[in-house]
């Protein structure tokens, strides 16, 4: 027997049930109280345009080792600064400090880092409104600026 509330009269008791049992729901109360927007610093979008600070070499988490090729960005819309990630062989050879690029999210679990770099949550897709990954082909020559 369930300790639901039946009968003619029972709609407000059981709609305030159902209000109260979606609290206990995860995405429902990170999508009500807006958490992705505001810790997210590119403010719930799925890309977003920077500038590059500096070249970064991040170390490699347990058990791999190596240097994974990273950029500090200053992000155009809000100021705040976030590490992405360099995909591919010789990327951060195409990618230099002032540069415009625009970075998207890694797609790890949940929004957090993906694979062994740590507290890296986004990847550089272009560099000057130029495809990262055409360049690294040798498709198309970096642009002069």
């Amino acid at each position: 027997m369930s300790n639901k509330s039946r009968g003619l009269n029972a709609g407000k008791k059981l709609k305030s049930r159902r209000s109260d049992g979606r609290w206990h729901y995860r995405p429902y109360i990170q999508r009500i109280l807006r958490l992705k927007e505001r810790s997210d610093p590119l403010g719930g979008a799925s890309q977003a345009r920077g500038i590059v600070l500096e070249k970064v070499q991040l170390e490699a988490k347990q058990p791999n080792s190596g240097m994974r090729k990273c950029v500090r960005v200053q992000l155009i819309k809000n100021g705040k600064q976030v590490t992405a990630f360099c995909p591919r062989d010789g990327a951060t050879k195409m990618i230099d400090e002032h540069d415009e690029v625009i970075i998207e999210c890694i797609g790890g679990a949940m929004g957090k880092s993906k694979g062994d770099i740590p507290g890296v949550r986004w990847q550089v897709i272009k560099v000057n409104d130029q495809s990262l990954d055409a360049l690294l082909k040798g498709r198309i020559e970096k642009a002069r600026k």
